[in-house]
């Protein structure tokens, strides 16, 4: 009697149910976290006078994302031993001011990004500047994508992540590429549909980053932990 027992949740079934449970469960505590700025930053529209604003109501986004990854990072497989929730809250308490010392900065300077390149009729600047402030916008948040894996799941002080997150931008370019896909597919998805449909394909899509992040995780792991 104890052979069924034991291999109870361990089935690919189990371990899909699993999985399931988990995302839905930090998908749900990933809204809650950032419920405070959502609701404001979909109905204050798309004006460029709103991008201050708009940067305001994301800021408690990162550490929402943070815990999420982080719960993700650590989901049990086991249908009989899940607790995603725990880990988010654990998540969120190791790592929402670490990665506030990195997302609030990146915010506003791609706030101030986003303000000249929809008022940059009025700057006077030739227009090669504008793709060359495009360029620096989508590296920045391409950067950012991997300094909120590092901060998710490593303690690191805040330069050195800054500083392996601008490494990892070129040494490993197929992680940077899942990211860009990631955050197209979130444009898309915005712009196509509606701004809301990518924060609840949240942790599906935070799922797909964490993975397309594994060669930065196994690098950092041996090169950079003791």
């Amino acid at each position: 009697m104890s052979a069924p027992g034991a291999a109870f949740g361990t089935g690919p079934l189990s371990r899909a149910a699993a999985l399931v449970h988990t995302l839905l469960t930090v998908e749900v505590l990933l809204l809650l976290a950032a419920s405070p700025g959502l609701p404001v930053l979909l109905l204050a529209g798309n004006d460029p006078a709103n991008l201050p604003l708009a940067a305001l109501c994301l800021l408690p986004l990162g550490p929402a994302v943070s815990a999420a990854l982080y719960a993700l990072h650590h989901r049990d497989r086991d249908l009989t031993d899940l607790h995603p929730a725990r880990a988010y809250r654990r998540g969120l308490r190791l790592n929402a001011l670490p990665v506030l010392k990195l997302w609030a900065p990146l915010l506003a300077w791609l706030t101030l990004i986003a303000f000249t390149l929809t008022h940059f009729a009025a700057t006077g600047l030739p227009g090669w500047w504008a793709v060359l402030l495009l360029a620096v916008g989508a590296g920045s948040l391409l950067w950012g994508a991997h300094a909120l894996v590092l901060t998710s799941l490593f303690a690191f002080r805040t330069r050195d992540t800054a500083r392996l997150a601008g490494y990892f931008l070129l040494r490993h370019g197929r992680a940077t590429l899942g990211a860009a896909s990631l955050l197209v597919l979130a444009g898309g998805l915005t712009a196509l549909l509606t701004e809301a449909l990518p924060a609840l394909l949240a942790a599906p899509l935070l799922l797909s980053l964490l993975h397309s992040s594994r060669p930065v995780i196994a690098e950092t792991l041996e090169d950079f932990t003791v």
